[in-house]
């Protein structure tokens, strides 16, 4: 699967197990950083990832700040992207699933890192499933 991955300063050591575990897998992963730990802005890093998303260079993306709000506010301002914040495995499940989310928004702050590993885990494994979700993902962008 060709994935995206993307963090500020607060992600940047889930951003990189998580990459390695992505790799390990078999994916390949784009990293559009931050590539540090020192203090950045999280549109940075975000806005490049929405747009790789956008424009299918990617099929999904997962962004991790120390909220997951930042990056969900800022990746959600592309029309064509749906990201979600998931901080358990049942609404990772239900984001693509039942709102076909294609971007994946993780606290880093407020999970500990095997449960933020399951949560892409199950993010990158379920389906949308469509029929009656369909009508309600359409009319997200207008």
């Amino acid at each position: 699967m060709k994935l995206s991955i993307a963090c500020d300063h607060a992600g940047f050591d889930y951003k990189e197990t998580i990459k390695q575990m992505l790799l390990d897998e078999g994916n390949e992963v784009k990293d559009f950083g931050t590539h540090s730990t020192d203090s950045m802005d999280y549109p940075d890093t975000t806005h490049p990832l929405a747009n790789a998303v956008e424009c299918k260079e990617s099929e999904l993306g997962i962004l991790i700040c120390g909220s997951g709000n930042g990056v969900c506010m800022t990746a959600n301002k592309h029309q064509g992207i749906r990201a979600a914040l998931c901080w358990n495995e049942e609404l990772s499940k239900f984001a693509r699933s039942h709102n076909d989310a294609n971007v994946l928004c993780l606290p880093a702050r407020f999970i500990e890192l095997d449960l933020a590993k399951k949560i892409v885990s199950v993010f990158l494994n379920t389906i949308f499933e469509g029929g009656r979700h369909q009508n309600r993902v359409n009319k997200i962008s207008y």
